[in-house]
């Protein structure tokens, strides 16, 4: 089965990281957000990936086709029309008798994809949240999906819709996309997946939801440094580092070096990193960085990027050199 990436998006919010890398390709646990998400998808079943790529799209094709040797295939979205609208670019690589499954690169779940891959309807992931006002929302009668809503102003239901989408036919759903750019039928200036979606079922395309309880959003540094924590979970260092004090849970890449030093809980050590005298806790430190003499927390240091000095919160990109006295 095919599985489309939506990986196109700038991660504005995720700036200065941003600014030298593709979102997806920031580390969390480990390994980059793209990594978790198609380790995921090929344990389910999934044997070929459409990825959708823009800002800095070749690093993504570069790092995929390096790790992963399922067939993938990368179409350029050189305009940010939508969701809807990267997925329509899609078209000529989906056979329209056959299910395909969409997943936003920018969502790390912890769901169990197998049953929902051999459904025979449509199915949408779900997760209740308190304000639902800053996704698409489903409405449900009977275990169906009546309405779907984008971004409502006033809260219709708190199922949000999180960016697992499993559609029987892929047809019916390229045709509703077909109409709503042909009509220019937009949402806050976009041509929405969410109404697409919407348009099958007022066509009477049975849709329905599925839970999902573990859905790790990776769009802000704190954000990003959350599902860091939640990932980390039951993820004991076995390797001894003479002189250090690990606090699990924590990732250390094996090729990092480690001296005088304690780290976590929490904290994701990147791959050639090089830390010293240094206390790092609920952080997030970037391959061939460099951290010496400082304690921080909650904090993302960049790759190559280099800090010592005095006790502080820091989110400094790739490159940087920060020294505090």
């Amino acid at each position: 089965m095919k599985a489309i990436i939506p990986v196109a998006g700038v991660g504005t919010r995720l700036r200065p990281h941003t600014f030298s890398h593709p979102k997806v390709l920031l580390n969390v646990a480990g390994k980059p957000i793209i990594g978790h998400i198609m380790d995921k998808l090929i344990s389910a079943g999934i044997d070929e990936a459409i990825v959708i790529v823009g800002y800095l799209g070749n690093m993504v094709e570069d790092w995929l086709r390096k790790n992963y040797s399922i067939k993938l295939t990368f179409v350029t979205q050189a305009e940010m029309l939508g969701l809807a609208h990267a997925i329509w670019m899609c078209k000529p690589y989906v056979n329209p008798d056959e299910p395909v499954f969409i997943i936003l690169g920018d969502t790390i779940f912890d769901v169990d994809l197998q049953p929902v891959l051999q459904s025979t309807i449509s199915t949408l992931g779900v997760h209740e949240v308190v304000d639902p006002r800053r996704f698409g929302v489903a409405v449900t009668k009977n275990g169906r999906i009546v309405k779907l809503i984008e971004k409502p102003d006033q809260p219709i239901s708190n199922l949000a819709i999180v960016g697992l989408y499993f559609l029987s036919n892929a047809g019916s759903l390229f045709s509703s996309i077909d109409h709503i750019i042909d009509n220019e039928i937009r949402t806050k200036g976009e041509y929405q997946l969410t109404d697409a979606l919407q348009l099958m079922i007022e066509h009477n395309e049975p849709f329905t939801t599925f839970p999902v309880v573990g859905w790790y959003d990776c769009g802000k540094p704190e954000t990003l440094l959350s599902t860091n924590e939640t990932l980390l979970q039951n993820n004991p260092v076995t390797k001894a580092y003479p002189g250090c004090i690990i606090n699990d849970p924590v990732f250390i890449a094996e090729n990092a070096s480690i001296e005088n030093a304690i780290i976590g809980p929490n904290a994701t050590i990147g791959e050639h990193a090089v830390i010293t005298d240094a206390i790092i806790k609920d952080s997030i430190i970037g391959n061939s960085a460099k951290v010496s003499s400082i304690m921080i927390d909650n904090s993302i240091i960049g790759n190559s990027a280099s800090i010592s000095g005095s006790p502080q919160q820091i989110n400094i990109g790739d490159c940087s050199e920060i020294r505090l006295r």
